[in-house]
């Protein structure tokens, strides 16, 4: 199951080598990072998208917490937060291609029905920009290599997410959320006593 975690943490050197080690010590797998500035200053956001049992949700924030470079952590839900992600497509078009001199235009009409913008066109390859969610852009990678098209690079950031603002109950309950309620920003720390192990069990990894 992937979790998506957003963790606000010190904007100094060696935060990306802490959080990865305390995940392979966990023995979690990361699927995708992505860091940037918040809006604190000295503070950097960090997105992680973790590939681990439901129940370990707790555990691996909780772990978390236990950095002190940590400031905040939170688990997002796709329900009570907004997750995109950037991806940059490469592809072979032009009189050399499968598809000869009418790939262009096929590659044009591709990216208007997904909503992916051309920006780099060359002899031989369009680049193309889409932004939105994992499903959609898997959509568009598997739309081209199943029309013969040639994909010659994919560089993708990663989910990017943020909890949704604060709403009536009736558009929480709109949305999704259970209860029709608002979530807290973000969860309170754990207790100093609480047994937090450093490793899952075989059978959870």
């Amino acid at each position: 199951m992937l979790h998506t975690f957003v963790a606000l943490v010190d904007d100094k050197p060696g935060v990306l080598t802490r959080v990865a080690s305390l995940f392979r010590r966990l023995n979690v797998n990361i699927v995708s990072l992505t860091v940037g500035e918040s809006e604190r200053e000295g503070v950097s956001r960090m997105t992680i998208v973790c590939d681990a049992p439901e129940h370990a949700a707790d555990r691996i924030r909780a772990s978390l917490y236990k950095l002190e470079i940590t400031r905040d952590v939170d688990e997002l839900g796709r329900a009570e937060a907004v997750i995109r992600e950037l991806c940059l497509i490469k592809v072979a078009a032009g009189p050399n291609s499968p598809h000869g001199q009418h790939s262009r235009s096929q590659i044009f009409e591709l990216a208007n029905v997904f909503r992916a913008r051309v920006v780099d066109l060359a002899p031989e390859s369009i680049m193309l920009e889409m932004t939105g969610a994992a499903s959609k852009i898997e959509g568009l990678l598997q739309v081209l290599r199943e029309s013969k098209f040639e994909v010659l690079e994919v560089s993708r950031t990663g989910r990017m997410a943020m909890r949704r603002g604060h709403h009536t109950s009736r558009v929480l309950k709109a949305l999704g959320t259970p209860n029709g309620e608002q979530p807290a920003a973000y969860p309170h720390h754990p207790e100093p006593h609480e047994d937090l192990p450093n490793q899952f069990a075989e059978d959870d990894a």
